[in-house]
């Protein structure tokens, strides 16, 4: 098996993507805020799908790595319909979603749109509700001036040496689609890879996701040396091993 790759339009952007045909259920990787398919744990899904003859899919959202689009621009409203796009109109039957970060609340909210089609999830730091809970709770005053003022700041990262935009859009459109304390209505296995030492969605945070779920079937691992990427060799085993678990379920 190869992937494929190509563009999906879709809200007046080309979204780009790549998949793997083959044996079903589909797995479809969300990747995380201002991340890209091409990271390290959508690459170790492609060899994995690819090696075993499964299907995969994965893209980039919205302003995001090869699609088109101004990444401040964005919102959860729009990247949750580019989700749902690429699900509805490039995969059938069942799928299992893998989401890291912003992409595990994505995965939650496609989750919840299409309930029928989803076998299960595996949340990898799941940043449910970030824009309201994670992010805004820590901007310095100067972020919130500039917002007032100028509607956009930029965040210093430690993943990105010219940081990125944050946007009052962002944060008023995040409130909309908020799933916490719950209860999240996903009854279908769910796998949650977490760091402990991950300074972006604390474990606390991970673990209250967990607990809002409707599921009994949700097994919450905790990696004691674990950072928020989760992107080492034993990482990497690891998720393989939760979307295998899944897919067997």
């Amino acid at each position: 098996m190869h992937e494929t790759a190509g563009f999906l339009d879709h809200g007046g952007a080309r979204l780009a993507w790549r998949q793997v045909a083959g044996a079903g259920p589909t797995v479809v990787w969300l990747g995380g805020f201002h991340s890209e398919m091409t990271g390290t744990k959508g690459e170790a899904l492609a060899g994995w799908a690819t090696e075993r003859g499964h299907a995969y899919l994965r893209f980039d959202y919205f302003g995001h790595g090869q699609s088109e689009g101004r990444f401040e621009d964005g919102t959860i409203s729009r990247w949750r319909g580019d989700a749902l796009a690429v699900i509805d109109r490039l995969t059938q039957g069942p799928l299992v979603l893998v989401g890291s970060s912003m992409g595990g609340w994505l995965a939650c909210l496609a989750a919840l749109a299409r309930p029928e089609r989803i076998a299960g999830l595996v949340l990898i730091a799941p940043a449910a509700d970030f824009t309201r809970a994670l992010l805004a709770p820590r901007l310095p005053p100067e972020a919130h001036e500039a917002l007032a003022r100028d509607g956009q700041w930029t965040r210093p990262s430690q993943y990105d040496d010219e940081g990125y935009p944050i946007t009052r859009a962002l944060i008023e459109d995040g409130a909309r689609w908020t799933i916490l304390p719950g209860p999240v209505a996903i009854d279908v296995p769910v796998r949650i890879l977490q760091g402990a030492q991950d300074p972006d969605v604390p474990w606390e945070h991970a673990l209250r996701l967990a607990r809002a779920l409707k599921t009994p079937d949700v097994v919450f691992t905790l990696i004691g040396d674990g950072d928020h990427r989760l992107s080492r060799p034993q990482d990497l085993q690891r998720l393989i091993a939760a979307v295998e678990d899944v897919v067997e379920a």
